[in-house]
């Protein structure tokens, strides 16, 4: 028998294998118990099981209860035959440990394993970890549309019509595609699309692993969610870090500023809660009256889009009653930095004769004044250092610089103007009168400035950032603004202060050995999913001139990548192929409705790898059924904590279904054989030097690329050693001490170490807490000047007026006329971005249906009641849902909370469809534009961010609800009105909320809007 026939017999006698197993689990599901259990897949059995002439009443349930056999169901409950470690893949920041019980082969019910270690008693116990949506994800490992064999479309995409698939034609139909773009040299239209990777390494590794082997595309995600918040990398030249939740517990003073920590980090949210036991005071930011609002002791409520603003009005406030921390903005920030009065560009050493004569590259190092009234190089700006991270250079001052500085400077040029960047700062916060920003943002003129100055007088103050901020188009304004608040009173690097950004397990800590197991080539051809989206769904053809040109220019300039590349003859083809897993990019993509138009029509072949029918799976060409979470080996961890724990496999994958490492490990060697089988020559790389060969693509796949062993890396669980073993946090250099997959099956390990990836090394007995190596260190920030740097003096940013923090409006991209309302897209209670969307138990909590949310008053001027069928609509797109009355919403505003699936509304559109796409031209520079090494297109770290808020859109009457005809109340029992709307709106973390004041200045309180969330 040859290798291959013995390949074939072996897959064969596996697939049958897997057919046994999935009949043995079905036929279980077919048991009363298990149709009790899982409403999804129980159908009409569990209807009739708990139909009323079942439940009869039971009159002396001591002395004389009938048997009933059902509840034994209950009882059940409690035996198991085995139990596996495992966790939930869905990008919502918790990297919860559960346990996972399982009893015949079936998943029986899954329990929060609360074994996390202490290290800190004065801190409150981390365990549980866990939410209502981890607590039911038995429902989707036997749920009806779970995907158990290979798919092909038959009719339309998305028209839901198809055909199964052996494992062999499906790889063998997606391989051919893919040698046939190889050849031709086209590898770079090969696209994948996958996010975050600390949810589940090995599974991201999987795809993009290949991909870097074919010389395919890899697609950013941190930005495309806009949950990148610009302004750090712009500031702080880090694309984000924060301290894990249990340092909020050491703040004195917290602020969760559009971060619903109670809907979207309930892991996490114990911390908050707790602080105030603590005697910590809580303020909330928020435009409604969130579920997190009502937990603080203040609220403030800005109108939407407005952050930035009352941001810059607290600051004034502090700058005004000196309340800044002096020490800190001379020696940590870029406030004593003088900029030239004629061009509005930093003042360089290469300006000034005879200064600096040890420097390095004297164009690309600043000056301060000392008190003397001397020039001085700055220590450690990008021409004093060497490179972006030097670990031999410092920003310690051995001098005194002038903040307020106001004068000239002699120069080759002659006598110029020049000014410190804190008195042009300090004239731009004389705009934000407490008269202009109580008019603008609606909060109360007192109450902001009071707050201002709690805030800056406490010992350790904090920020707790959410994406709330991040979905405006100019989101890099909002964050600056409010970092500046931390900066100005020296609240970082130490516990319990600092701006905290979470928005999704976006950082991972393991970084080496991913990086490692992901790239192993080395060479990366990544791009912005923004900016590709943006330029092949054609929208670059629809905005106006000046934006198009930037684009355009940043393009052709080098400093933002786009595949396929511009060919030699000036053409550029379409992208071809689309790998989507771990992810719902159609469901989630900004400019849904170009999208489909425009963009999916150019995509010959999508292929989406998925464990159940999303919306990305049914607008696919081929789908692959992957491993449920319970199903598979993989890693977890998040910035929210410090520890690792892992995927373990409780039960084996249903029907057909491989995990993610296997699918494409198997792919490629469908690939390799093929492209042997056709003889193809390996192909030369455009733009790294290196040649793609699909001959070897397998074995190079298996191979360990650090140790040269071929086949070492063929499993999963392998997979998962590597990356522990390559990773400083797991494994530290110089220590004997290491984590292996085994050690985080039997208990979540706090990491060991922290590499440069983070700004703060990892300490015993600390909860982790960035910008120590900074701050504490004096270790240069990896900015142009080496400090947090609040002036931007690249041209762009010059000609845009955002040199500084400033306030500017929300665009108006629809016709406030036309579309009076705004539209925001928060991110809820019931689910994790759409897993759990379609989730029946989850569907129970809330309406079971799509709804959009409405203040009364808005509702009333349109003849709608609670219940009622609406459209809700404007130039892109328009939908039909079901109404709902949200009291503690500030009118003007139509809230959808995120990811509802496409094929839950009548027409097929959904949340996004109703959204554009708007690139921001600033989020597309280099800078220095030169040699980028203050920012520059890295993956996730700098790029453009697609956005929400900028949204309008009108709500009409379509159909009268049962909820008219029933004429029943929607406040449940015991609850007030506000109460009982943040109960059901399922979340409110968006931009703002709070105390408002009247033109007299006296404070009254009023109910706000709910926006964005994360």
């Amino acid at each position: 028998m040859s290798d291959r026939e013995h390949d074939t017999e072996e897959a064969n006698r596996e697939e049958t294998d897997r057919s046994r197993a999935t009949a043995d689990r079905r036929s279980f599901l077919q048991g009363i118990g298990a149709s009790a259990v899982l409403g999804a897949t129980g159908g009409a059995l569990a209807d009739d099981l708990f139909a009323m002439e079942r439940l009869q009443v039971v009159d002396d349930p001591i002395g004389n209860y009938p048997y009933r056999e059902w509840e034994d169901l209950y009882r059940e409950k409690w035996e198991w035959d085995d139990v596996a470690r495992s966790t939930h893949s869905v990008n919502c920041t918790g990297s919860c440990s559960w346990d996972v019980y399982v009893k015949n082969g079936q998943v029986w019910r899954e329990e929060q394993a609360a074994d996390y270690p202490t290290f800190d008693d004065d801190l409150p116990n981390p365990n549980p970890r866990g939410c209502q949506k981890g607590a039911c994800y038995t429902d989707y490992v036997n749920a009806d549309h779970r995907i158990t064999t290979p798919l092909r479309r038959t009719g339309e995409r998305g028209e839901g019509k198809w055909e199964q698939l052996s494992w062999d034609e499906a790889l063998t139909e997606i391989a051919e595609k893919v040698v046939d773009e190889v050849e031709a040299g086209n590898y770079d239209a090969i696209s994948g699309f996958t996010p975050i990777p600390a949810m589940s390494p090995v599974s991201f590794a999987s795809g993009s692993r290949l991909l870097n082997l074919l010389g395919g595309v890899s697609h950013s995600f941190y930005d495309w969610y806009s949950d990148l918040p610009p302004g750090q990398p712009i500031t702080w030249g880090v694309q984000t870090d924060n301290a894990e939740s249990a340092d909020w517990y050491n703040a004195d003073y917290l602020i969760a500023w559009g971060s619903n920590v109670n809907v979207t980090r309930i892991p996490d949210a114990k911390y908050f809660l707790d602080a105030g036991y603590n005697g910590t005071k809580r303020v909330g930011i928020f435009t409604d009256y969130s579920q997190t609002a009502i937990h603080c002791d203040e609220w403030l409520s800005p109108d939407p889009g407005t952050d930035s603003l009352l941001a810059l009005g607290m600051a004034r406030t502090i700058v005004e009653e000196d309340l800044y921390d002096e020490a800190h903005l001379k020696e940590q920030t870029d406030m004593p930095l003088l900029v030239r009065e004629d061009t509005g560009k930093f003042l360089r050493v290469a300006d000034v004769p005879g200064l600096g004569g040890d420097v390095d590259r004297p164009e690309h190092a600043m000056v301060m004044r000392d008190g003397g009234g001397d020039l001085r190089v700055a220590p450690a700006s990008l021409g004093d250092r060497d490179g972006k991270n030097d670990p031999d250079a410092s920003i310690e001052l051995g001098f005194d610089p002038r903040l307020d500085v106001d004068g000239t400077a002699e120069t080759g040029d002659g006598s110029v103007a020049v000014r410190s960047v804190w008195n042009r700062l300090r004239e731009e916060l004389d705009e934000y009168t407490p008269s202009y920003v109580h008019e603008e943002t609606g909060v109360g003129e007192r109450t902001y400035q009071r707050v201002a100055r709690e805030f800056a007088t406490v010992d350790r103050a904090k920020i707790i950032h959410g994406k709330g901020v991040n979905d405006w188009y100019h989101n890099d304004l909002g964050n600056r603004a409010i970092q500046l608040l931390v900066t100005l009173t020296g609240n970082l690097g130490r516990q319990g202060t600092g701006l905290d950004h979470y928005v999704g397990q976006e950082k991972i800590w393991t970084y080496e050995g991913w990086q490692k197991l992901t790239f192993p080539t080395g060479d990366v051809r990544g791009v912005a999913t923004a900016l590709w989206t943006y330029y092949h769904a054609g929208i670059l053809d629809r905005v106006e001139t000046g934006t198009a040109e930037r684009i355009e220019e940043a393009i052709d300039r080098g400093w933002m990548p786009l595949y396929p590349e511009e060919r030699e003859d000036g053409s550029r083809p379409d992208p071809s192929v689309l790998f989507v897993w771990r992810g719902n990019y159609f469901n989630q993509s900004k400019g849904g409705a170009a999208i489909q138009e425009n963009l999916w029509p150019k995509l010959d072949l999508v292929v989406d790898v998925n464990f159940r029918m999303d919306s990305s799976a049914l607008y696919a060409d081929i789908v692959l059924p992957t491993a449920s979470h319970y199903e598979k080996y993989d890693l977890s961890m998040t910035d929210m904590h410090t520890y690792v724990h892992p995927f373990t496999p409780a039960v084996e994958p249903l029907g057909d279904a491989k995990s993610d490492w296997q699918i494409f490990r198997d792919l490629a060697a469908k690939i390799q054989e093929l492209a042997r089988e056709r003889g193809v020559e390996p192909v030369p790389d455009r733009s790294f030097d290196r040649e793609i060969d699909p001959t070897t693509v397998y074995d190079d796949f298996v191979r360990d690329w650090e140790t040269g062993e071929e086949g070492a890396l063929e499993d999963d669980r392998a997979a998962c050693e590597f990356i522990l073993e390559h990773s400083e946090e797991t494994n530290p250099e110089g220590s004997d001490e290491r984590i292996t997959f085994e050690d985080t099956d039997e208990q979540p390990r706090r990491f060991l170490a922290a590499s440069d990836h983070w700004t703060s090394p990892i300490e015993d007995g600390e909860a982790y807490t960035p910008w120590k190596r900074f701050v504490r260190g004096k270790r240069p920030w990896p900015t142009y000047t080496g400090r947090q740097q609040y002036y931007i003096d690249h041209d762009w940013f010059l000609d845009f007026g955002e040199e500084l923090p400033t306030f500017k409006a929300p665009p108006e991209p629809q016709d406030p006329e036309e579309y009076p309302l705004r539209y925001n897209t928060p991110h809820g209670r019931w689910s994790i971005h759409s897993t759990w969307r379609d989730n029946e138990t989850m569907l129970r909590l809330q309406r079971g249906e799509p709804l959009v949310y409405l203040h009364p008053e808005d509702a009333a001027e349109r003849g709608i009641e609670n219940g009622d069928t609406v459209r809700v609509y404007n130039g892109f797109d328009s939908v039909e849902l079901q109404a709902k009355i949200y009291p503690s919403s500030e009118p003007g505003v139509a809230r959808m909370y995120f990811a509802w699936e496409r094929f839950q509304f009548p027409n097929r559109g959904n949340f996004n469809t109703l959204v554009g796409m708007y690139l921001k031209p600033t989020q597309l520079i280099q800078y220095p534009e030169e040699t980028g090494e203050h920012l520059s297109f890295v993956p996730n770290y700098w790029g453009p961010t697609g956005v929400n808020s900028d949204a309008r859109v009108e709500v009409e009457f379509v159909e009268a609800g049962p909820r008219r005809e029933e004429g029943g109340e929607d406040v449940p029992d015991g609850l007030s009105v506000p109460e009982a709307a943040a109960e059901d709106a399922g979340d409110g973390n968006e931009t703002d909320a709070g105390n408002r004041t009247d033109a007299d200045g006296a404070d009254n309180a009023t109910e706000g809007e709910g926006g964005e969330g994360t």
